[in-house]
């Protein structure tokens, strides 16, 4: 298998945590999560910056995702350097030490007819 597939910035132009959920949590809490593929032989160091409308980015928020492995991210469980506001829109970027492949998924659960959207990232292919 390549050791190089994706790339090392990403964006999310879309995001939005709903405050509310219906149904049983963790599993149907209403969330944003963006998928992290890592297929190098190398850690992938990741600083995610938040973007809003009306204020100051946010960030770096840092993860690690190991070699030759996916994580997913809730950015409802992003903390550190602050939460992320619900019923706030806001966009986010990933910057990487090493190529990653990032998709973007919420599940909205505001009602009990609930809403999966999926997307891959925008990236440009540095």
């Amino acid at each position: 298998m390549s050791q190089s597939i994706g790339a090392k910035r990403w964006a999310i132009p879309e995001g939005y945590i709903p405050a509310g959920s219906t149904g049983p949590e963790p599993q149907m809490t209403s969330h944003e999560t963006a998928c992290l593929l890592n297929i190098s032989n190398d850690p992938a160091h990741v600083n995610i910056t938040i973007f809003y409308s009306d204020r100051d980015p946010i960030g770096p928020y840092t993860i690690t995702v190991p070699p030759r492995r996916t994580r997913h991210i809730r950015f409802n469980d992003l903390e550190d350097p602050e939460p992320i506001p619900r019923d706030t829109d806001f966009a986010s970027v990933f910057e990487s030490d090493v190529p990653i492949v990032v998709q973007h998924t919420r599940l909205d659960s505001r009602q009990a007819e609930n809403a999966l959207l999926s997307t891959i990232a925008f990236s440009d292919h540095q």
